[in-house]
This record gives C-alpha cells, sequence and structure tokens, in this order.
C-alpha cells in the first residue's frame, strides 16, 4: 500500500504546485519591435494581467520575419504559463501561407483570448473625386488597369483586404506595395496613390486634420471612432467583413487551469471600462473573448486569408 499512499502524496504536491501558479514572472512575447500598436495592447494588457495575478507580466519585444520569430519561440517554450504570446492575424493566418514557418499555428498553440480587434479603413485622397463606395467602384470600372492602391506590403492585412474587394467587385487595379504603412499612407496623402485599406488607427489621425477621407470600414458593423462611414457590406457588398485581431496565446501544452485563469482575468477586463478606454485610445476596440472563441477564429481564419494569399498571388519576393 507505499505506492499508493507515495502516488497520492505526489498528486498532492503535483496539484498544489498548480494551484500556485504564478509563482515568479511571467513573459509576454511581442513579435514586433517597441512602439507600434501590438506593443501598446501587450503593455496594457501585460499591467492589466500583473494586477490580477498578483505577479509581473513582462513585455519581451522579439520582431523579425514578419513576426514568425517571436511565435516559433513561444511555440517551442516549456508549457508552463510562464510564456505567453501576444499573437496578431498575420503570424496566425496569413505568414504560414507566404513563407516557410517552423510553427503550426493550430496545433502548437493553446488559444486564450482575442483581446482587442480592429476594422479597416478604404482612406482616399481628399482631392479623389469619389465620395462613396459605390462612386470609387464605378470611377475604377472606367478606368481599367489604371488606378492604384497603395498597401503596407505585399501579404499584409492591408493588401488581401483590397484584393479581395477588388475580386468582389470586379475590378482591375494596380497594386503598390509599400515597406509598412507609414510610407504608404505618406503617399496617399501626398496624393502619388489614391487610396488604401488601412488600420483605422493609422488613418485616423490624418482624416481628423482632413487630409484623408474614408469612403468605407470593412468590419461587421461601423467603426466607433468613424461612426458615420458605412461599412463594405451596407453600400452594396453584403458579407463582405474583415478585421485584425490581438490575442494571448500560450504553447499547446500548457495546462488548462492555467489557460483558464488568464482568460478569466481577461474576461473581466473585456467588462472594466478602463481597460476598454485604454484600448480606445489607440484606436482598437476590446473582446475579450473565451478560449473555445478565438480557437474556431483561428480555425476559420486560416481558411480565409489563405485563400486570399493564393487568390491574390502575394509573395514576400
Amino acid at each position: 500500500m507505499k505506492w499508493k499512499a507515495f502516488l497520492a502524496a505526489t498528486l498532492l504536491m503535483a496539484g498544489s504546485a498548480q494551484a500556485a501558479w504564478p509563482e515568479r514572472a511571467i513573459t509576454l512575447v511581442v513579435p514586433f519591435a517597441a512602439g507600434g500598436n501590438t506593443d501598446s495592447i501587450a503593455r496594457i494588457t501585460a499591467e492589466w494581467l500583473t494586477q490580477q495575478l498578483k505577479q509581473t507580466v513582462v513585455v519581451d519585444n522579439r520582431p523579425g520575419a514578419n513576426g514568425a520569430i517571436a511565435a516559433d519561440f513561444v511555440a517551442r517554450a516549456k508549457p508552463d504559463g510562464y510564456t505567453l504570446f501576444m499573437a496578431t492575424l498575420p503570424q496566425m493566418a496569413i505568414v504560414p501561407s507566404l513563407q516557410k514557418v517552423r510553427y503550426d499555428p493550430i496545433k502548437d498553440f493553446a488559444p486564450v483570448s482575442i483581446v482587442a480587434t480592429n476594422e479597416f479603413a478604404l482612406a482616399v485622397h481628399p482631392g479623389f473625386e469619389a465620395k462613396t463606395l459605390p462612386e470609387l467602384v464605378d470611377y475604377i470600372k472606367a478606368r481599367p488597369g489604371q488606378v492604384a492602391y497603395a498597401s503596407a506590403g505585399s501579404g499584409s492585412v492591408s493588401h488581401l483586404t483590397m484584393a479581395m474587394f477588388v475580386k468582389r467587385a470586379g475590378l482591375s487595379m494596380i497594386h503598390a506595395p509599400y515597406r509598412g504603412g507609414a510610407p504608404a499612407i505618406a503617399d496617399v496623402v501626398g496624393g502619388q496613390v489614391p487610396m488604401y485599406f488601412a488600420n483605422v488607427a493609422e488613418v485616423l489621425p490624418y482624416v481628423k486634420s482632413n487630409r484623408l477621407r474614408v469612403v468605407a470600414v470593412s468590419g461587421e458593423k461601423r467603426s466607433a471612432d468613424l461612426p458615420s462611414v458605412k461599412t463594405v457590406a451596407e453600400q452594396g457588398y453584403p458579407g463582405f467583413a474583415t478585421e485584425t485581431w490581438n490575442g494571448i496565446a500560450a504553447p499547446a501544452g500548457t495546462p488548462k487551469e492555467v489557460v483558464d485563469r488568464i482568460a478569466s482575468s481577461l474576461a473581466e477586463a473585456g467588462k472594466d471600462a478602463g481597460f476598454a478606454a485604454k484600448l480606445a485610445n489607440i484606436g482598437v476596440s476590446v473582446l475579450c473573448n473565451t478560449p473555445e472563441q478565438f480557437a474556431q477564429k483561428l480555425v476559420e481564419d486560416n481558411k480565409v486569408w489563405a485563400t486570399a494569399v493564393k487568390e491574390s498571388g502575394a509573395s514576400l519576393d
């Protein structure tokens, strides 16, 4: 009977160790450099989790390879709840279709919660004659293969969102890829390229200063920051909707109790007006859904964006 007593003691110690989580600092890995929207969301989330879990959550920026370096690092980390990933849509649903990666976005992660979402805005130069999406479509159809659109780069969410709309509307356009959103916006503001399907947070300052005008937003509902602007769906393309998101994921195999505890803490964040306000200040909307909902979203988005990459012919060359 000694072995039974030993087993019971072992299980008791294991349970106590699990219940004690977290016993030390937690690292939240960010796939981009400090200063951007993802980094800001990560720091707001880390601050909240630090308060809720009574342990320090440290942000670790690991940029490179379109975020694949950070994703691979977390995928291979020990699944003990002490290494988390500030996952974004590109690493989890687009990059694996664009380049060779060592991680599987579905199999190698334990989804915890999508913290924030952000739709896209089809912004045009103020001098562009089209004032609505139907007018813009008519303008482009009258000039097949002559009108260009900017993007943050081939295979970026801004590129693929516009590519999906171009196909849906039956348009022929020129894609002008840039090395990031800043130069793309600069050339639209300067009048070199007439339009850019950009992150709402990117274009908002220019809209407020009347240097850009938005003719449509890509979300399922209107943007809280641009409430007078109709969605693409409202303007004749029902069912069309794209958005990007930032969420917390852990390495696959992380104990369910740990995943659920983090998710529970984030669920409370989703109800907190202060947390939502901090996200709103950087142009994103709070979500904080469940691990099951995040897992379902991952599967759906991998199908949607893999198809978009294939049909757009996007590459990193």
